[in-house]
């Protein structure tokens, strides 16, 4: 049994997987490189150190890996005001919460948008922590960001809700079982493949199946 829920904010609480995809495109472009948007929405949840050489290659990492980043960050920042809770996130948080759960945010985002993403959800109150791109080394799908999280609130173990297969893969790898919701773009298929034993339509399906869920009450 969890004690634990770790939300995924960006494309899961979040819809911002499309703004982030026109903000890579518009950040390769800047170096020359002109890439399809499917190809890079496809590894939207890969953080950018591993986004890079998985939809550009090593080189194009070894090259400009730190300048595409910034880039993203710049271009990105221009779209953040276009970006919006889903549907029912807020009551989802609560009611996890009132279920006994720790909540954690669990974002490899940077901390300015985390905090921005946090006051869009107006979610202050309902999240026992948050972690940012500051306290993680390695950004999914290694699975550094599942155990900071869980090592925020000396949790004892955890339940995974994300958007993406990079998510559940990320989880599973510390045998972290993922219940995930297809707002990121993915199949039903390639998520309970890449480890979510669950999956759901919307936040909304979410929290009226929770019962459903190892999400139904806290250890």
């Amino acid at each position: 049994m969890a004690d634990t829920a770790l939300f995924d904010v960006d494309g899961t609480l979040v819809d911002t997987n499309y703004q982030h995809a026109l903000a890579w495109y518009r950040a390769f472009r800047r170096v020359g490189i002109t890439l399809p948007v499917w190809r890079l929405h496809r590894a939207i949840g890969m953080g950018g150190d591993q986004l890079v050489p998985a939809v550009a290659g090593d080189e194009t990492e070894k090259r400009h890996g730190d300048e595409l980043r910034d880039a993203e960050t710049e271009e990105f920042d221009k779209l953040i005001d276009e970006t919006r809770p889903f549907e029912g996130a807020r009551e989802l948080l609560s009611e996890v919460r009132s279920r006994g759960f720790r909540v954690v945010l669990a974002s490899s985002g940077k901390k300015k948008h985390v905090e921005h993403f946090i006051d869009l959800l107006n979610a202050r109150d309902l999240a026992d922590a948050w972690t940012t791109a500051d306290d993680v080394e390695n950004s999914k799908p290694a699975p550094d960001l599942v155990e900071t999280a869980l090592h925020r609130v000396e949790g004892a173990a955890g339940i995974m809700i994300g958007d993406s297969t990079w998510d559940c893969i990320a989880a599973r790898k510390l045998s972290v079982p993922t219940v995930a919701v297809r707002t990121g773009g993915f199949a039903v298929d390639e998520l309970t493949e890449a480890g979510a034993v669950q999956v759901y339509d919307s936040l909304v399906e979410m929290r009226e199946r929770l019962d459903e869920t190892p999400l139904r009450a806290a250890d």
